[in-house]
């Protein structure tokens, strides 16, 4: 937020107040989105749909040629079973990547929706939150919605199975914080390529479709390193009730990244708008 302070000699001039008064506006700006989707619904089904038919391919024909495999706790599951809590993570990034990386991308650099907002008692970092905020929510809805596929096709048989949507929501706060203080850095709509450069092999390879030890050793750090490999051995546990120590590591990863992600997005935004 900015407001105008006399100087002698100098006139008015903006003066930024300190970042700690920006807290608590964030509402409004997921408020703000939920309205302008209110009239484009359909367009939430397209991080859901694509995620959604893999797992009917997966299930109606490769599944049919893989029939098992070993899962979290070294017993045989079925494929489709084992890849399906993966694309839920998936569907989580998707729509959280979607929201804060094109939606931000044209709000900032077209529309200066963020220039208007600070007009108003919002700051940045109010920005960063509620932008993010509503990317969570949006993934939020593509995890429950893909929950609810999988508990009607009997793909849910642990009650820890449960806490596949809180993680969902957590890969969702990780991706969009990360994706917003990455947006910031476009410049042209022809850099989305980075984005989706970024998004598919992270996608295709981050033990989505089969586990980790079908790697050679050295690609299996580089693996470890990806944000979703973490919600996918997250969300792959739970579904199936495994749950070890290796855990609390997947955790504070996306943890430390969705911090790192809003405290970048926030200084961004700082520099950029209040420069």
């Amino acid at each position: 937020m900015t407001v105008l302070e006399s100087r002698p000699g100098r006139g008015l001039l903006p003066r930024v107040l300190p970042p700690g008064l920006y807290s608590g506006r964030a509402k409004a700006i997921i408020e703000r989105s939920a309205l302008t989707y209110s009239r484009g619904w359909l367009v939430f089904l397209s991080g859901f749909v694509e995620p959604l038919f893999y797992l009917l391919a997966f299930q109606i024909g490769f599944g049919r040629l893989v029939a098992e495999v070993t899962g979290p706790d070294g017993q045989p599951m079925s494929y489709v079973a084992f890849v399906a809590p993966a694309l839920l993570a998936a569907s989580a990034m998707n729509g959280a990547v979607f929201d804060s990386t094109f939606g931000v991308f044209f709000k900032f650099r077209y529309d200066r929706t963020y220039d208007a907002m600070l007009a108003t008692p919002i700051g940045p970092f109010d920005i960063a939150l509620g932008e993010i905020g509503w990317a969570v929510l949006r993934g939020g809805l593509y995890a429950l919605a893909f929950f609810g596929v999988m508990t009607g096709m009997g793909l849910v048989v642990s009650p820890w199975a449960l806490l596949l949507v809180p993680v969902a929501l957590l890969v969702s706060f990780a991706f969009a914080a990360a994706g917003m203080a990455c947006a910031t850095f476009l410049r042209s709509p022809s850099q989305f390529d980075f984005i989706q450069l970024a998004v598919v092999p992270m996608f295709l390879f981050s033990t989505t479709f089969y586990p980790l030890t079908v790697y050679p050793e050295v690609l299996r750090v580089v693996v470890q390193c990806l944000p979703l490999y973490h919600g996918v051995e997250l969300t792959r546990g739970l579904s199936v009730g495994v749950l070890d120590v290796s855990m609390l590591g997947h955790l504070a990863y996306l943890l430390v990244l969705a911090v790192l992600g809003l405290y970048g997005t926030s200084r961004r935004l700082h520099r950029l708008l209040l420069r």
